[in-house]
């Protein structure tokens, strides 16, 4: 697997759309690196880029956007609310996919070295990439900002880690380094006063806030939230003040939890929170972790679609006050997924039946089984989440939202393998189509072979495996679910059943051409007793339900 690291580079530049495409084409010249999100902010005059790649060709990119931006962005005459010194203001790298830290702050480092050597840009590292922690912070880094680097720079304390000890008056200077990934976040207030911004700020903020002791010596008192910087300002394209936070470690701090921390503050200084706004990207599970905590305070079934946990986070947090939010363009899972991958699960219904009716051998049975195995879990789903609801069931409704959860599980896993079956087959057919001329085209082309037609007995049997075990929340269900939709929980049975007992076909009949009989003898043995208890649960959850219709 190739290493990837994500690069979000702040530019002092927000309104000038034109400017900002030259730097963001710079990026986009180079192989190998995807342009994903780029949000300008007229009233920070910023704009926060982000793109990923192998690190080689990010940190060329990285290079050559910063480059240019000294030669467009004149820091003489710059104005924002945001803390900026530079051009290119700060430039972190984030390892992604296959790449430690350390690696990442080595790459950092590189570009570091390499802008202040080449471009004559005062250049200071941070976090990770920094090995001096006395100057690691960002935001220790950058007090002064730009009016006041002039004379900081001349302080032996604070002379570059790269390039020039003179402050570039119109390029300023730039921050590099490696570190965690951080979610930029502003959340809206119904006050234009800084003032009172910031008390909350310095409320919720780790740093807190400095306050003078009766004996005259100065105290710091932290704030209420851990990994969170966090300063107030006033928008006038917005005519509001807002909290302006980077979550630093979202594990510690989610987004949700921020949000509802800042409304308590808020409320207890007569101000009222009316929105939010993420700025860049974040990642999936910050939105579906919000969407689950809201719907909790609720009391409300956790267990419902993906798309349907981000409208709920969306609406709860005021996502959208200031701006659409377009969860393809702000997710970071949705923008770097291979839409080819779930080709199928994305066609309507009448589409799938049309492509699996036509003379293309696939979709077939592997894909079919795996989708009427999703049916099941999600029949199963909607029961629990019915029950969930139910009226007089109040006190249950977190035991059957745990089901409900259980259930959206599996109908995911099965709906993701409905194309990993298809791309199974594709595989065959590709190795089957290599070339066979010399010995060494025809080895090649049969371990090929091999390696597909593994895979292939390798996604039946995880439809089976997945299918089978979402007959817990259908017997459940069936058991004790609400009695009105006992027959759905009967339907999605079958449906387990049958997914079962079709994938297990396509185990036996790709294990037929497959080599490593051990391996052969293994599986058929599993799937036999997967395939068995299946039809002995599926006996049980009918009788259940023929039981309680009664007729």
């Amino acid at each position: 697997m190739q290493p990837i690291i994500e690069c979000v580079p702040n530019f002092s530049e927000g309104s000038d759309l034109a400017l900002i495409k030259q730097i963001t084409d710079q990026v986009e010249t180079v192989e190998g690196v995807r342009l994903l999100n780029v949000d300008p902010g007229k009233a920070t005059n910023r704009t926060v880029v982000t793109f990923v790649g192998h690190p080689e060709a990010v940190i060329e990119a990285a290079f050559l956007a910063i480059k240019k931006a000294g030669e467009l962005i004149d820091m003489s005459k710059h104005k924002g609310e945001h803390p900026r010194m530079g051009a290119t203001d700060v430039c972190p790298l984030i390892p992604i996919a296959n790449i430690s830290m350390e690696e990442t702050a080595a790459f950092a480092q590189r570009l570091a070295k390499r802008v202040g050597e080449e471009l004559a840009i005062p250049v200071y590292l941070y976090e990770a990439a920094q090995p001096n922690k006395e100057r690691n912070n960002l935001s220790v880094i950058r007090a002064g900002e730009y009016e006041g680097f002039f004379k900081k720079i001349k302080q032996p304390e604070w002379k570059p880690d790269f390039g020039p000890a003179e402050f570039d008056a119109k390029r300023g200077g730039t921050v590099i380094g490696a570190r965690d990934f951080l979610v930029a976040y502003n959340i809206n207030l119904n006050t234009t006063s800084t003032r009172r911004a910031n008390a909350i700020a310095f409320d919720v903020r780790e740093a807190g806030r400095k306050l003078k002791k009766e004996n005259g010596e100065m105290e710091t008192v932290p704030g209420t939230l851990k990994s969170v910087k966090a300063i107030g300002w006033y928008i006038e394209e917005y005519g509001i003040a807002q909290i302006s936070m980077n979550l630093t470690n979202i594990n510690i701090t989610p987004v949700h939890i921020a949000f509802d921390e800042i409304c308590k503050k808020a409320e207890a200084r007569g101000i009222r929170v009316t929105g939010s706004e993420l700025v860049g990207l974040v990642p999936l599970k910050s939105l579906t972790d919000a969407g689950k905590y809201f719907l909790k305070k609720q009391q409300r079934s956790t267990g419902v679609s993906e798309k349907e946990l981000i409208k709920i986070a969306v609406k709860s947090m005021g996502l959208d006050e200031l701006g659409p939010f377009k969860p393809e363009e702000r997710i970071i899972e949705y923008l770097l997924a291979d839409k080819s991958a779930s080709k199928l699960v994305s066609m309507q219904l009448t589409a799938f039946a049309d492509e699996t009716a036509s003379e293309s051998p696939a979709p077939g049975g592997g894909s079919i089984a795996a989708y009427v195995g999703s049916l099941g879990a999600a029949l199963a789903t909607m029961v629990a989440n019915l029950s969930s609801h139910k009226k007089g069931w109040d006190e249950r409704w977190e035991e059957f939202s745990n089901w409900a959860e259980k259930g959206e599980q599996y109908k995911t896993e099965l709906l993701r393998l409905v194309d990993q079956d298809t791309n199974a087959f594709n595989q065959i057919m590709t190795a089957f189509g290599l070339p066979k001329s010399t010995d060494a085209e025809k080895a090649a082309r049969t371990k090929a072979i091999q390696e597909a037609t593994k895979f292939a007995i390798e996604i039946p049997f995880k439809v089976m495996e997945s299918a089978y075990g979402s007959m817990e929340v259908i017997k459940a269900m069936a058991e004790t679910g609400n009695p009105n939709s006992v027959s759905d929980a009967g339907v999605g049975a079958l449906c387990a059943r049958t997914s079962v007992m079709g994938a297990f076909m396509n185990v036996r009949i790709n294990a037929a051409g497959y080599n490593d009989k051990e391996f052969v003898a293994d599986i058929l043995r599993r799937g036999r007793e997967i395939e068995n208890k299946t039809i002995a649960l599926e006996s049980e959850i009918l009788n259940v339900v023929n039981g309680k219709i009664g007729n």
